[in-house]
């Protein structure tokens, strides 16, 4: 086994390019970093540069191409017939004897707008000083005192160093660990720091950081701000709809993103493109126009990001609704939903639900026993129906069927078997953990106008963690591959013979679940947004002029006039 540490970088993962085309990873070990950043893009290209042989016959069976060669002596040993996306020196640089004559000749096969990631030690560390203070200086065989390294860097020595082969730095993201011992460390020498003409404060925040983490490009970028609103989550369509879309389209160093805590605006650079998602939002009245007039008054283009039918909403319902008439533009997840929502503002734009990443799946790991999971708000009326046969058939089934129920306690009650576990309303990241454990998820929705604008981000969702979909043909039917990527059912007779189908076959639930996650692998990641998102928000601020006047004109003339420093 490799001695490389086998886990990735987040601080360098989550800062790859989330729709790039093609990564290369110098120095990639195992291929850990490159392996986790499949599962937010399988359609990337990944490359690796490895100089150990055992490490690199390991990230040969994770990646697309590894090259077991010493990268300063050979040139880049990969037929490219397009620049690359995305090169990555994580820990690299430090044990090169020239490296910023490498990064010279690697950025030369960067594409356009491509980005250099890379993460070196920082020599202003605190133990450093602490080593060299008390006489305790040695090499060690890993960490920040490795015996393998041959350069040392400050924050100002590798900004000048990018800048003089032209290189242009983005933006550097310190990684603190023990910050408390830093800030300690300090401050028992702010005496000594006084007298140096040092300022305690300044060398506090140079000394903390272990490493940075920097984001270079050939070319300056032209930024543009994202900043929105969150509702309380529930569930995970907040996170789905808000989180993860900002923190997928800051992978691009052109985007800066903020979550808002409240409503307070943050501080933008005079002339920067600036866009506010307001998620869900209830404006109305004086209240809801002062806050819209002021926000486009200072020069923000202002989106509502909605995702339910807005007629079963009493304050949406209100004519004094200004929710989609008093903002630039809209986005929802379904062109059901889009058709909808043009009727009060024709800019309308429908990004569908998608995932950010394929979880690692941990089911299907008891032959004959599957685990039914039921995890939904607002099914109220859907599953009742239901019911009946969802009994019969766990009474016919036995031990064979588990049953997995979040958030709905009255299903939960209704279920007459003891073999059903129950978790309440929960975050995100244990709904997940919860569905990858199953193998089927039943998705039930009515015949209604409410229930007919969902979107199909349950099938999303389960076919991210390869669990067979068992789903009405409402919403699902247009998904759903019947009998391939899940089973559909119209009424409660077909969901009892394709349930139980399914409990006599194991195997074909497995099949299902595979295909399912297949078709979200290739049509339904987060990844394949991010360009789309970015280039309409940008297309907005473009436009913004025109759309404030028409925000004007469907309000009678109320509307703010954008900021003229804007």
């Amino acid at each position: 086994m490799t001695a490389y540490p086998d886990f990735p970088n987040t601080d360098l993962l989550d800062r790859i390019p989330l729709d790039a085309r093609i990564v290369l990873d110098v120095g990639c070990a195992a291929g850990a970093l490159g392996a986790e950043y499949r599962r937010r893009n399988p359609r990337a290209r990944l490359l690796g540069i490895e100089q150990d042989r055992e490490a690199a016959q390991l990230a040969a069976q994770r990646l697309d191409l590894v090259a077991n060669v010493d990268v300063e002596q050979a040139p880049l040993p990969f037929a490219l017939s397009a620049g690359i996306d995305c090169i990555i020196y994580g820990d690299v640089l430090e044990h090169l004897k020239d490296p910023f004559g490498l990064l010279r000749r690697h950025g030369e096969a960067l594409a356009e707008h491509g980005t250099m990631l890379i993460s070196v030690p920082n020599v202003e560390h605190w133990s450093f000083a602490a080593r060299l203070l008390t006489g305790g200086w040695d090499y060690e065989e890993s960490g920040l005192f490795d015996r393998t390294h041959l350069r040392w860097f400050s924050l100002e020595s590798m900004r000048r160093g990018l800048e003089a082969i032209g290189l242009v730095p983005c933006d550097v993201h310190p990684r603190v660990f023990q910050k408390e011992r830093a800030e300690a460390f300090a401050a028992s020498l702010r005496p000594a720091l006084e007298v140096l003409g040092v300022d305690p404060r300044s060398y506090a925040q140079r000394a903390a950081p272990l490493q940075y983490v920097w984001r270079v490009r050939r070319t300056p970028v032209s930024r543009v701000m994202i900043a929105a609103t969150m509702l309380e989550p529930v569930g995970g369509v907040s996170h789905t709809r808000v989180v993860y879309p900002l923190q997928a389209i800051a992978t691009d160093p052109a985007v800066q993103t903020v979550l808002l805590a409240d409503a307070k605006l943050p501080a933008v650079p005079e002339g920067m493109p600036r866009v506010l998602v307001l998620h869900r939002p209830v404006l109305s009245g004086e209240r809801g126009a002062e806050m819209l007039a002021r926000v486009i008054a200072a020069g923000w283009v202002v989106v509502t990001e909605f995702d339910d039918h807005p007629g079963f909403f009493p304050a949406l319902r209100d004519e004094g609704s200004l929710s989609f008439t008093g903002v630039h533009a809209v986005q929802t997840s379904t062109e059901p939903l889009a058709r909808v929502l043009r009727a009060f503002n024709p800019e309308v734009r429908v990004f569908p639900n998608a995932t950010r990443a394929l979880p690692e799946p941990r089911n299907f790991d008891e032959p004959g026993v599957l685990t039914l999971f039921f995890g939904a708000l607002n099914r109220e009326a859907a599953w009742p129906p239901l019911m009946k046969v969802l009994n019969e058939v766990a009474q016919w089934a036995g031990a064979r069927l588990r049953f997995c129920v979040v958030h709905d306690r009255a299903f939960f009650d209704a279920l007459e078997t003891p073999h059903k576990s129950f978790t309440p309303t929960c975050d995100h990241d244990t709904y997940l953990r919860l569905l990858c454990e199953s193998e089927i998820c039943l998705m039930p929705l009515a015949d209604t106008e409410f229930d007919r604008a969902k979107s199909d981000l349950k099938f999303v969702e389960a076919g991210a963690c390869r669990v067979a979909p068992l789903a009405s043909d409402i919403v699902y039917g247009a998904s759903i591959e019947d009998g391939r990527t899940g089973l559909l059912f119209r009424d409660a007779e077909e969901l009892r013979a394709r349930l139980r189908r399914l409990i006599a076959m194991p195997e074909l639930a497995r099949t299902l679940a595979d295909a399912a996650r297949a078709y979200v692998a290739a049509e339904r990641m987060l990844a394949y947004q991010v360009a789309d998102r970015i280039c309409w928000y940008r297309s907005l601020w473009a436009r913004r002029e025109a759309l404030t006047a028409a925000v004007r004109e469907r309000l009678g003339g109320a509307a703010a006039q954008p900021a003229s420093a804007a």
